[in-house]
């Protein structure tokens, strides 16, 4: 498996279709699942962004973006999202992509990267992320709408680029 920066002219069907997939579950996104597929080029590829994709064999398996959490004063914190083909999950891809965004936000100068909105009911992430030296520093009660369970708790989540390298190895 390879990670390279995404190309918006020719991998735009193919992260539309892993998007289109994750999203229409109702259960880890916050994005309707009935989005757009033009809706993409705001939620997936905005200048502000930095797009990724992992591939094997030309087949896109994952993709994740970086972007700074807020504006101005606040810019120094990065804020991820990761989507893998659910065809490919369990087979390492979300580590992957998770390792990478991690050595990317260090070398862009970022000083932690927080996950805004982490279902709780999505444990395989959460554990993910823990694993990887995230830190669950709040609860949002009911925050999301699940589409089987109703409304449940959201995390965020935190992991501190200069401080927490020895507890996720990375």
């Amino acid at each position: 498996m390879n990670i390279r920066r995404a190309d918006k002219r020719t991998d735009y069907d193919k992260i539309w279709d892993i998007f289109k997939n994750v999203i229409s579950t109702g259960d880890t996104y916050v994005f309707d699942p009935n989005t757009s597929k033009d809706s993409l080029l705001k939620h997936w590829f905005a200048d502000y962004m930095d797009t990724f994709v992992v591939i094997d064999n030309d087949e896109i398996l994952g993709t994740y973006i970086i972007k700074p959490n807020q504006i101005d004063l606040g810019d120094h914190i990065a804020n991820c999202s990761y989507m893998v083909n659910p065809k490919h999950h369990g087979q390492g891809t979300g580590k992957l992509l998770c390792e990478h965004s991690i050595r990317y936000a260090k070398d862009k100068g970022y000083l932690g990267i927080q996950f805004n909105i982490v279902v709780s009911t999505n444990e395989a992430a959460v554990k993910l992320w823990q694993k990887f030296g995230f830190d669950i520093i709040g609860t949002t009660p009911k925050g999301f709408r699940h589409k089987d369970f109703g409304l449940v708790d959201t995390y965020i989540m935190f992991k501190d680029l200069q401080t927490n390298e020895k507890k996720s190895g990375i």
